[in-house]
Parts: C-alpha cells; sequence; structure tokens
C-alpha cells in the first residue's frame, strides 16, 4: 500500500475502539499494521451488529481492522513470546492497550522488548496511564470525562450533565493522541536513531481538552457550570426545536452573525442585547419560540444563502448522504476480502500529495497466521504444531 507512512510496521495489541481507530488510522497512510489477537477471547466489537452477509464479520471489525492483517497468538503461552520477538525486528513500533503491568507478566513490555530492537517505539494506550494511583483502574469514555471534569459543565441545570452520543475520550484522547505520540516518536527515531516508550492515557487527554476553562481556572481558581459558559447553553449560542420536532444549531457568536441570524428569525430587537444579553431566558425563550413556527428544513433553506452560522441538526444517516459529505469523499467504498466492497467513512484528512489508500477490509481472527509465521521463518510443520498444542487459542 503506497502513503506517507509507508515503511512503518505495526504490531497493534489492542481491542475495542481507541487502539484500532489509531492504527485503522496509521493504516489508512500506508502504515503495515498487524493484528496480534486472542483466538479463544473475541474483541467485543465482534459482537456489534449488523453483520456483513458476505463474510459473516461485524461492521465494526471490517471497519477498524481495515488495511490490517491479523495473526492469533495465546499471549500466556511462553512461545508467544518468542514470535513477537521475532516480529519485533521487523514490526518496529508496537502498541498496546492491555492494564499496566500486564504486558510484563507476557515478558513483552517495552524494557523486555528493546533489547530485541532498541530503535522500538512502544505505545501503552490506558484509561489512566502507567503511573499514579488509578493507573490499575478500569473505565470507558464516561469515566475518563468524569474524571477529567468535562462532565461537570456539559448538560443543563435542571437535569445536570449530559452524554455525549460519540466515545470522545476513546477516540479523540485516546486514538488521536496514540497517532501524534507514535508519529512524534518516529521522526525522534529519525534523528537520533532512538526509540522510546509512549504512555497515552485517555483521562489525561480528556483533561486537556478543558483548554481555556482549565487555563482560567489554573490562573484564578473559576470554574464553569452547566449553561454558564458562552458554548455550553450560557448564551444563544445553542440548539432551537423546531415546528417538526427536529433542530437547529445557532453558533454565531460575532456580532455580525448573531445580527444575521436575529434579522432571518424576525426578531432583530434582539440584536442590542448581543450573544450573551442580561435577560439571557427571556431572549432564548423568544428565539424559541420564533423558530418553532418553521420546520427544520425550512430554516435550513431561509440560512442557506446567509453566513449566520446556522445549520440543521442532522440524523447520521442524512449526515452520511449529505452533499458537503459527498464532495469532501467522507464515505469510501473498500473491498471485502472474499469480493464485493462494504461503504465505510473515510480517512479525514485531504493531502496534495499523498492521499491515503484503503486497504482491504478487515478480517476474521487469525486469518493471517500462517502467511505471517512462515514470513518469519517457521516451516508448516512447526506452524502445524502450533495449532495443535494450542499457541493460536
Amino acid at each position: 500500500m503506497a502513503g506517507p507512512l509507508k515503511g512503518l510496521k505495526i504490531l497493534d495489541f489492542t481491542t475495542l475502539l481507541p487502539g484500532p481507530y489509531a492504527t485503522m488510522t496509521l493504516a489508512d497512510l500506508g502504515a503495515d499494521v498487524l493484528r496480534v489477537v486472542s483466538g479463544s477471547r473475541p474483541d467485543l466489537a465482534s459482537f456489534l451488529p449488523p453483520f456483513l452477509p458476505e463474510t459473516g464479520l461485524s461492521c465494526a471489525i471490517a471497519y477498524l481492522g481495515r488495511g490490517k492483517r491479523c495473526m492469533a497468538l495465546n499471549l500466556k503461552d511462553p512461545r508467544a513470546g518468542e514470535i513477537v520477538r521475532r516480529l519485533i525486528v521487523e514490526y518496529d513500533i508496537l502498541i498496546e492497550q492491555f492494564r499496566p503491568g500486564v504486558m510484563a507478566k507476557f515478558g513483552l513490555d517495552y524494557e523486555s522488548l528493546k533489547a530485541a530492537n532498541p530503535r522500538l517505539i512502544y505505545c501503552s494506550l490506558t484509561g489512566y496511564g502507567q503511573s499514579g494511583p488509578m493507573k490499575g483502574r478500569a473505565g470507558h469514555d464516561i469515566n475518563y470525562l468524569a474524571r477529567a471534569g468535562v462532565l461537570s459543565y456539559s448538560g443543563r441545570r435542571a437535569s445536570g450533565p449530559a452524554l455525549s452520543g460519540i466515545q470522545i475520550a476513546d477516540v479523540a484522547a485516546g486514538s488521536n493522541h496514540a497517532v501524534i505520540g507514535i508519529l512524534a516518536a518516529v521522526i525522534h527515531r529519525q534523528a537520533t536513531g532512538e526509540g522510546q516508550h509512549i504512555d497515552v492515557a485517555m483521562a489525561d487527554g480528556a483533561l486537556a481538552f478543558n483548554a481555556l476553562f482549565a487555563a482560567a481556572c489554573l490562573v484564578d481558581g473559576s470554574e464553569v457550570c452547566c449553561e454558564e459558559g458562552v458554548i455550553n447553553g450560557g448564551s444563544l449560542y445553542d440548539v432551537y426545536e423546531t415546528r417538526d420536532g427536529k433542530f437547529i444549531a445557532f453558533g454565531g457568536l460575532e456580532p455580525q452573525f448573531f445580527a444575521a441570524f436575529c434579522e432571518r428569525i424576525g426578531c432583530p430587537e434582539l440584536i442590542p442585547g448581543g450573544v450573551m444579553p442580561a435577560q439571557l431566558d427571556r431572549a432564548k425563550e423568544a428565539i424559541r419560540r420564533a423558530v418553532k413556527m418553521k420546520t427544520r428544513d425550512e430554516w435550513a433553506a431561509i440560512f442557506g444563502d446567509v453566513d449566520a452560522c446556522v445549520e440543521p441538526v442532522l440524523t447520521l444517516r442524512e449526515a452520511l448522504e449529505d452533499a458537503q459529505t459527498e464532495a469532501r469523499g467522507m464515505v469510501v467504498e473498500v473491498a471485502l476480502p472474499g469480493g464485493g466492497k462494504v461503504k465505510q467513512p473515510g480517512h479525514p484528512i485531504r493531502y496534495s500529495a499523498t492521499p491515503p489508500e484503503y486497504g482491504a477490509a478487515g478480517v476474521g481472527t487469525g486469518a493471517h497466521t500462517r502467511e505471517i509465521l512462515r514470513e518469519i521463518g517457521y516451516t508448516d510443520g512447526e506452524i502445524g504444531g502450533f495449532e495443535k498444542t494450542g499457541l493460536f487459542d
């Protein structure tokens, strides 16, 4: 596969969403990614419907496994360690998503493996990191956002914190920071020849996402609560229900955008008060009444030719079929290993010289085990022996 990351070879010991999304991103850009999975403990993503009739695989595995090969190994078997040490000479980047200490029990921690390859870049992606009192604690996206303070001001005063429909900490704080960390380490290695261990904690990334609010709090101790900030409901920047029970989103913080918004909804009297008026509740109620007079699509047409930072709240299907989505190439067709194609979300960055080239959709557990073992010198007889004695379980 061509791409800007051609030549990078990555061993992927991750499951669920954060690590697999990170390595899919790297594979889209040309990295050679090998998933190493348990043959007897399927990834929970394997059970997420719908399932592709052509392969029987979960669409999640077909998506997150895009462009990757897959081998099965029982890491509790000492022979697995020898196979990984052979691989690490070639696949000189490793990413793992176990709790701290698990890879060390297998003899596959950074200190052990860098002896076989001093140039090794080793990324550990966890909820709370490799240090600190919570390092061994289990968690999911909601927990990291809660510990990071993000949920404390995301929601409504009357109902409290609100859930997000997407995994912000998993993908934005976990997957993307893992990609950033790995590529930064690659650049360092190119300059010095030195590998390193990267410790990515999703809770750390979520904490950093507080950005401006955290910077202010560290200076003067100020905190923001639900519906008290400019962008969390404490201004007229908000979503408003339309006549048909759908919604539009208004984000016009600048005076010219706010003025255009007020003019189009028939509330010019609100313009002098700005986006954060003294009588916020009264102004917001006036906007709610005005917006409820028309349907979502009627408002979309009204605001279609004006810069007012107003957009319809689309369903996911509508977003995937939107003209902007099509123009940006954000839905792609990917080949299925057994023939045919499947539609998937595309890579979200545009490159003038090195566009992504999508590999085939993800494959079932261990689909390339024999192929990989042959590549690193094992004979068919040895591979058959491994299979009979549970190494791939």
